[in-house]
């Protein structure tokens, strides 16, 4: 039996022992109560409050407009609805950066106000002192390099990163500092996927990938791609699992033509 069915709840220390133990760790993203009940009933590892609400949820370009109020009521709606797994939220854009104290004020916020289980944050060797403050406090933090959409102003562009071999060197080194500072996972964005077996052999804490290959301890998605409710967004790593644009588009489509017909409501359908 696996490790993640045997347990009431998954831990940050369930995920430990999933690596140990060779059984990948699912995780995908969820923002309301609604969606993260079917998730976690599903048997998820990991749910992810991703900063990427920002894009999914409110339409923006990028990850960097939503802010950390946002965060915490997306964070709390999904709590209320998970009873196994792991919920980790996403320290959004400049609540953490370049400030130690913002951001163990941040992820303190999140914790207390949301019911949150562990944040995520981007970045190595340039954001260590903000994990090591929250961490002092006894907030878990999972890391996340490679592509780190938060700098996308910095990069310029969202193509894969670390193919450079100095990039490369420098990512396998703060995924080596990530784990002595104490991050217990880290999430690894578009990269080559050698590199990304590398840095899961070079640690004992769980890599997650995205669009970082097979060779590491988990994959992550972005649930509204995996359900095809997104359209636009076609990337070598997603596998869309079902079509609902088309779906949910077509049932609206019936439900108009059938209030317009007078077909809806029927005799069953009224008091």
């Amino acid at each position: 039996m696996s490790i993640s069915k045997e347990v009431k709840r998954i831990t940050t220390h369930t995920l430990q022992a999933m690596k140990a133990k060779g059984e990948k760790i699912s995780m995908l993203t969820a923002y309301d109560f609604s969606m993260a009940r079917i998730i976690d009933a599903a048997g998820i590892d990991v749910i992810l409050v991703g900063d990427s609400a920002s894009n999914v949820m409110a339409g923006h370009e990028t990850t960097l407009p939503i802010t950390l109020d946002q965060m915490i009521y997306h964070a709390a709606s999904v709590i209320r609805a998970i009873k196994k797994c792991l919920v980790v939220v996403d320290l959004p854009f400049g609540s953490y950066q370049g400030n130690s104290r913002q951001a163990l004020d941040s992820a303190i916020r999140i914790m207390k106000e949301a019911g949150a289980h562990a944040v995520k944050l981007e970045g190595g060797e340039e954001v260590a002192e903000s994990i090591k403050r929250v961490l002092s406090a006894g907030v878990p933090v999972m890391g996340h390099l490679g592509l780190t959409p938060q700098s996308i102003y910095k990069f310029g562009t969202y193509t894969v990163r670390a193919k450079e071999e100095d990039e490369a060197a420098q990512l396998l080194s703060d995924v080596k500092l990530l784990e002595e500072i104490g991050c217990f996972a880290i999430v690894l964005e578009k990269i080559p996927a050698e590199l990304a077996k590398k840095a899961a052999e070079s640690v004992s804490i769980p890599i997650i990938g995205i669009g970082a290959g097979p060779q590491v301890d988990g994959q992550v998605l972005v649930t509204h791609d995996l359900l095809g409710i997104t359209k636009d967004f076609q990337p070598r790593f997603l596998r869309r699992y079902l079509e609902l644009y088309n779906d949910m588009k077509g049932a609206v489509e019936k439900y108009i033509n059938d209030v317009k017909t007078r077909d809806f409501p029927n005799e069953k359908e009224q008091y």
